[in-house]
């Protein structure tokens, strides 16, 4: 069980309470104004219809919600939300006109760009005449092989408002990584950059398109948006078109929106792929714009013209996250490059500047940040920041502590957990209620979240950690897998382990608050003895001793049960000695449990990730077994993996 703090670390004003969205929504359906989040949740999930319904009127979702709100409700799998309803995507994000600023972009060399309202909606009607010239009909694939910059975006706008699919792969992906997620989709047109920055530095793309073209034979058109070149020499890609040229024949005009079913596929994302070749997710229009515009508005309380900033590239499933905020009338900003580039507070400066209101981000970098020792509110004035959310991993309590202790005493700190399966958050904060000590503040409206044990029995809470599920349907389940027509794949991702309930596949715990605590991925939970143990109890000691920067933990199978071994990444220069591994294991044992301490402690000088920051326990216990590491492709430092090979440490 882990430890529970009593006191909130931050509690919304009375004020604040009563000027929030989730508070003027809940008055419409006829709670009080002093509404309690457990009492708006509990209807939520007891009228799921309803809620949804309603919530469609509230945020002004531009469509028909169709003579039915429910459909096939007697199983998750076949549950259609709104089936008889017809909507765009793109339609409900570019609804506004006027001469405000949609957009700020920023890249490493601090070069800014602002596009308004008005201004968007005009490029994006000449890239959808462009796309209509090409022959881009609904249903086709449109990929994007790009930063986070605001043509990526007018592109995926473009693209959804005529009901064809987009996709995208952030840049830094390898060849072989790009042709294993969009070689499974078979795009017909494009969109890449000559090339990015990160940490300083050009990344040259256009060779990387010419080996990947060739095995992307549906490509018909390949559109180079110039980025670190004005002009860049497109000579190299054969059939290569610059998007000056590309839109250069369309003039600005009204755009036009298809309207489809509610279902309808808007976006193929990836898992991500680090044991196989990627499962190709298909969200829909309505699933995801409401879900969306439900996260932003009820959960993190954005109101028009706040400005929203999330950093992420455009593989992590947070980049369609963000930009949908223009349904709620937001202004996003955007950054590309390193967010320690030219140094630890680059990303801080960019918010104070803007006057930023949220600010997302993985914890990694709030851990990054701690190691760095970087104290934020003495360089910059946060006067409009209002929300920080993290997620990509567990935010362990320490960094909870650091937030409202460095960067903002008065902030609301909503550490979220959900992924690309369900393209948002299953737990997420809430602008309503207190914020404890290294806790998501609860599910997220609509959701019914329970906590199984093995035998698939709810938990209540405080009895201990067990499986997230979902026990009811919603809005933003995955429309189905691509290549998967009977549905067997989709099937066995999230509906095998417990009969008709979403298993997850995280390792979560409930607490007294109503709050939960993410442990691990299920599937790199560790088993000592018998006893499951999330990897987040371990990396939360391990990470307060002064000389660790990160950490991995992973089972060993060995003398016919399974031991823990803990690889340890230390600070320059400094080597793992006998005091330090003391240190670590009385810590620990102390702060978790006994039967967390690991049986071996070895030093490494890196720790393999995903291109969105997760460390891949799965990928290193394959490596320490000596089983191949499936898809390499996914991982942002694969050469990392041959640091755990052949260790003989782990042979005694």
């Amino acid at each position: 069980m882990t430890d529970i703090s009593p006191t909130p670390l931050w509690t919304p004003s009375a004020a604040q309470k009563a000027a929030s969205h989730i508070v003027k929504f809940a008055k419409g359906q006829g709670f009080s104004e002093t509404v309690t989040y457990d009492e708006l949740h509990h209807w939520s999930v007891a009228e799921i219809g309803a809620f949804w319904s309603s919530f469609w009127d509230y945020a002004g979702v531009i469509g028909d919600k169709g003579d039915q709100t429910l459909s096939g409700t007697g199983r998750m799998e076949t549950t259609k939300f709104f089936p008889n309803g017809t909507i765009n995507w793109a339609e409900n994000l570019l609804k506004r006109r006027d001469d405000k600023t949609a957009i700020i972009f920023r890249d490493e060399l601090k070069r800014e760009r602002e596009i308004t309202f008005k201004e968007l909606a005009g490029i994006v009607s000449r890239i959808q005449q462009a796309l209509i010239a090409a022959g881009i009909q609904k249903g086709d694939r449109v990929a994007g092989y790009m930063p986070n910059m605001p043509e990526t975006i007018m592109f995926a706008l473009a693209a959804s408002s005529l009901g064809a699919i987009w996709s995208s792969a952030s840049p830094d992906f390898g060849v072989q990584g790009v042709i294993d997620r969009l070689g499974q989709i078979e795009p017909k047109i494009l969109i890449s950059v000559d090339g990015y920055y990160y940490n300083g530095k050009v990344i040259e793309v256009l060779p990387k398109l010419v080996d990947i073209l060739p095995k992307l034979p549906t490509i018909q058109k390949t559109i180079i948006v110039p980025f670190t070149s004005e002009t860049p020499d497109l000579s190299s890609v054969a059939g290569a078109l610059s998007f000056h040229d590309f839109i250069a024949p369309f003039a600005v005009t009204e755009p036009k929106f298809e309207r489809v079913p509610f279902n309808h596929p808007l976006f193929i994302m990836f898992s991500s792929g680090t044991t196989g070749i990627p499962k190709c997710i298909i969200h829909g229009h309505g699933g995801t714009l409401l879900q969306h515009m439900k996260e932003h508005q009820l959960q993190c309380d954005i109101h028009e013209d706040d400005k929203v900033f999330y950093f992420t590239t455009c593989g992590w499933m947070m980049w369609n996250w963000q930009i949908s905020a223009l349904a709620s009338g937001a202004t996003l900003m955007l950054y590309d490059g390193s967010p320690f580039y030219p140094d630890a507070y680059a990303l801080w400066e960019y918010t104070s500047k803007h006057g930023c209101m949220l600010f997302g981000t993985g914890a990694k970098y709030i851990d990054a940040l701690k190691a760095h020792n970087c104290v934020v509110q003495d360089k910059f004035d946060l006067k409009d920041l209002r929300v920080i959310t993290s997620t990509g991993s567990p935010l362990v309590h320490e960094s909870f502590d650091y937030v409202y202790a460095t960067i903002k005493k008065d902030v609301h700190l909503a550490s979220i957990s959900g992924g690309t399966d369900i393209v948002s958050c299953f737990v997420i904060g809430n602008p309503i209620s207190p914020v404890y000590r290294g806790e998501i503040q609860g599910a997220g409206l609509g959701y019914a979240i329970e906590v199984y044990d093995d035998q698939g029995h709810p938990m209540a809470a405080g009895a201990g950690s067990g499986e997230l599920v979902c026990t009811q349907p919603f809005p933003c389940m995955p429309v189905g897998f691509w290549n998967d027509p009977a549905g067997e794949k989709y099937h066995k991702a999230y509906f095998d382990r417990f009969d008709n309930i979403w298993c997850h596949g995280d390792w979560i715990e409930k607490t007294i608050h109503g709050g939960f605590i993410i442990l691990g991925r299920s599937d790199a939970t560790l088993n000592p003895g018998g006893v499951r143990i999330g990897t987040a109890e371990i990396y939360r000691q391990v990470e307060q001793i002064p000389e660790v920067l990160e950490s991995i933990a992973v089972g060993q199978l060995w003398d016919n049960d399974e031991r823990v071994i803990l690889f340890v990444r230390l600070k320059d220069n400094l080597t793992l000695n006998d005091d330090i591994i003391a240190r670590i294991k009385s810590r620990i044992k102390s702060g978790a449990s006994p039967r967390h301490v690991p049986a071996k402690i070895l030093q490494v000088a890196d720790i393999p990730r995903t291109k969105s920051n997760k460390i891949v326990e799965l990928a290193v216990k394959e490596v320490i077994h000596n089983r191949a590491v499936k898809n390499i492709e996914a991982l942002a430092n694969p050469e990392a993996l041959n640091l755990y090979k052949d260790l003989a440490e782990l042979k005694v």
